[in-house]
């Protein structure tokens, strides 16, 4: 597909039709908010319309500057805008001064892979240009989420994604507690260093057998899709894992509670050192029971 050419007619910008016959795209001339999808591995993911905003930009508002000037490099882009960095420590601060910047020029918003707001900076600018009437487009491209979920080989048609676990065990048992009867795929993002920690969690939380599947260094040279029950994962995880990775997560099934085996399940958690409230709690979004009901009858059981 030919690329868009851009002009002025009449104080109006004007994308011109390409050789698909695209209709133009006609607005008034001033600045707008891009948000543009980077590669997340492989340089050759970059689309033709990333490719040209970049040449064109004046400035670029990026996670990471120097992995700017990295991608800039790579594709052979000789343009040099201005770049200005916007992450996760600045981005609320910077958020009102880029918007007033995007009301007289373009500007580009990159996050270091992907598309920016997706788990990285942006949703606090995007929020502020809303709310003052800027103009907010996207230049679609790679997505880690969605090129996990398509290649994990579970249920499509339902998914959430859930960004990274919590790192302090107890916010991380109550986070899956809330996710453990939940139906639809779901989708995490974790680091080498964690990923052990956090599938032993989710086979706890979920059960071993649960389906799943880890994505590792997804589009680069030593890419990889290990699938198998959480509890199998969790074991091969164990000897260290290195790269960017994604967890795919099958949903929980459909199944008619039984009061008598749920109760055994709070007692084993509990067993196992997870906290009896945190134990009911987990059986309860598994099972559809509860939560207080469970909580009473393993205190019961006790004291017998």
């Amino acid at each position: 597909m030919g690329a868009a050419s851009v002009s002025e007619v009449m104080g109006f910008r004007v994308t011109e039709p390409d050789r698909m016959g695209v209709d133009p795209v006609v607005r008034e001339t001033g600045g707008m908010i891009i948000l543009a999808a980077t590669p997340i591995g492989n340089l050759g993911d970059a689309s033709v319309r990333l490719r040209e905003a970049l040449a064109e930009a004046t400035v670029v508002a990026s996670e990471d500057t120097r992995v700017t000037q990295r991608l800039l490099a790579g594709l052979g882009i000789t343009n040099r805008p201005r770049l200005i960095a916007l992450h996760e420590h600045n981005e609320r601060a910077k958020a009102a001064e880029l918007v007033e910047l995007a009301r007289e020029v373009d500007l580009l918003v990159l996050s270091d892979a992907g598309m920016p707001t997706v788990s990285d900076p942006g949703y606090p600018l995007v929020q502020a240009a809303v709310a003052a009437g800027v103009e907010v487009t996207a230049i679609p491209g790679p997505s880690a989420v969605i090129t996990a979920l398509a290649v994990a080989g579970l249920p499509t048609d339902r998914f959430s994604f859930e960004g990274f676990l919590p790192r302090k065990a107890g916010e991380r048992a109550r986070r899956l507690a809330e996710l453990a009867g939940d139906r639809r795929t779901l989708v995490f993002f974790e680091g080498p260093s964690r990923l052990a920690v956090s599938l032993t969690a989710l086979a706890e939380a979920f059960g071993a057998d649960r389906p799943a599947a880890v994505c590792r260094e997804l589009t680069k040279l030593h890419e990889e899709v290990r699938r198998g029950g959480l509890g199998e994962l969790a074991e091969w995880a164990a000897d260290g894992v290195r790269g960017e990775i994604c967890i795919v997560v099958q949903g929980a099934a459909e199944r008619q509670a039984d009061a008598a085996t749920a109760l055994d399940r709070v007692l084993e958690l509990a067993a196992s050192g997870t906290r009896l409230k945190d134990a009911a709690s987990l059986v309860a979004a598994e099972t559809g029971l509860g939560k207080r009901d469970l909580y009473e009858a393993a205190l019961a059981s006790r004291t017998r």
